[in-house]
């Protein structure tokens, strides 16, 4: 059986506005039964462990996915997800494939922390894919402090800042995802409509874009692992 670390968000303040943050959750459960259902184990991390924050947002009306109404009636996974590992815990020697879920908190507290740095080297030094959506793609800025030519000349998809000007969250972030990917030397893939689905594969590297495009990244995640 395969072994899938799906890491999380621990972060749930946005800048300047009392708006609350965290996992956007269809960015996690549309890819999380993926992969249960593919036949995966997945263990839940991050940061802090425990609970992650979740982005209210998501839970609205038409952004209820029909993994989230799964969710809601999963009792064993709202166990586990509030019982997250924290990332010094895990070992990466551990896994076959590690899957970084969005929700604006990545930015916040993925793209700098070390130990999601450590696990992304680790795993790409391994030979084994790494996924990322959305937001979740800021993990990637971890990888800094380890080699800072990381992401230099790869191809990464993203919520873009075209996407992040339309839903109002410009003023309410430390920076562009976009722009700070592109500054370390990554090459931006996406849709050429916003909100559409867009899944970019560069070597066991593979991202998705936005929300819509979680679970198309979770099924060509499954593609790499099944022919590994």
């Amino acid at each position: 059986m395969k072994n899938i670390l799906m890491i999380l968000t621990s972060h749930s303040k946005l800048e300047n506005t009392d708006t609350k943050t965290g996992v956007w959750l269809g960015e996690f459960t549309d890819p999380y039964y993926e992969f249960k259902d593919a036949g995966y184990s997945i263990t839940l991390a991050s940061p802090h462990g425990g609970q992650p924050p979740v982005d209210e947002m998501s839970k609205m009306t038409e952004n209820i996915t029909a993994s989230n109404k799964r969710f809601q009636d999963d009792e064993e996974l709202k166990t586990a997800f509030s019982s997250t590992k924290k990332l010094s815990e895990i070992d990466p020697k551990d896994y076959d494939a590690v899957f970084f879920a969005g929700g604006h908190g990545p930015m916040f507290d993925l793209a700098k922390d070390p130990e999601c740095g450590k696990i992304i080297v680790s795993f790409f030094n391994d030979g084994k894919p790494i996924s990322a959506v959305c937001h979740g793609s800021a993990a990637f800025l971890s990888t800094e402090n380890i080699d800072k030519n990381f992401l230099n000349g790869r191809r990464i998809s993203c919520f873009t800042n075209t996407e992040e000007t339309l839903v109002l969250k410009r003023g309410k972030v430390p920076y562009l995802l976009e722009d700070a990917l592109k500054e370390k030397g990554a090459e931006i893939k996406s849709a050429l409509v916003p909100f559409t689905t867009h899944v970019e594969q560069d070597g066991t590297i593979i991202t998705g874009q936005n929300p819509v495009s979680a679970g198309p990244t979770a099924r060509k995640l499954i593609e790499v692992l099944d022919n590994m």
